[in-house]
């Protein structure tokens, strides 16, 4: 079983800025794809951002330009640079990793954004 963990979280006021990272309990090269989802309660969890081994990115609309995720193999660790941060952004970040076609998750890292 991979174990995910996230850290980074906190209480930012609007237009501050975060950095997320995601560490995991296996082998951080044996990740053959990354991503950042979030979810606010009462909905459903929605992917922010993503990359692939190869290095293509993807990012919902709604971050485009603000977040940037990233991967340190020598470190072991996945990162989600955060950017602008708006009010709307306010939700528990997850991060989810994908190897040998097994997923897996992170437990989770709040992110308030809150003047």
């Amino acid at each position: 079983q991979v174990r995910l963990v996230e850290s980074g979280g906190g209480l930012v006021r609007p237009g501050g800025s975060l950095n997320l990272t995601c560490t995991a309990s296996e082998r951080f090269s044996s990740i053959d794809a990354l991503a950042w989802y979030r979810q606010v309660p009462g909905e459903e969890r929605e992917m922010v951002a993503g990359l692939l081994r190869g290095g293509s990115t993807t990012y919902a609309d709604s971050v485009k330009g603000r977040f940037r995720i990233s991967r340190d193999d020598a470190k072991g660790a996945a990162y989600l640079q955060i950017a602008s941060l708006k009010p709307e952004d306010t939700a528990v970040y997850y991060c989810n990793a994908y190897i040998a076609n097994m997923e897996y998750w992170g437990q989770g890292t709040q992110v308030t954004v809150s003047s």
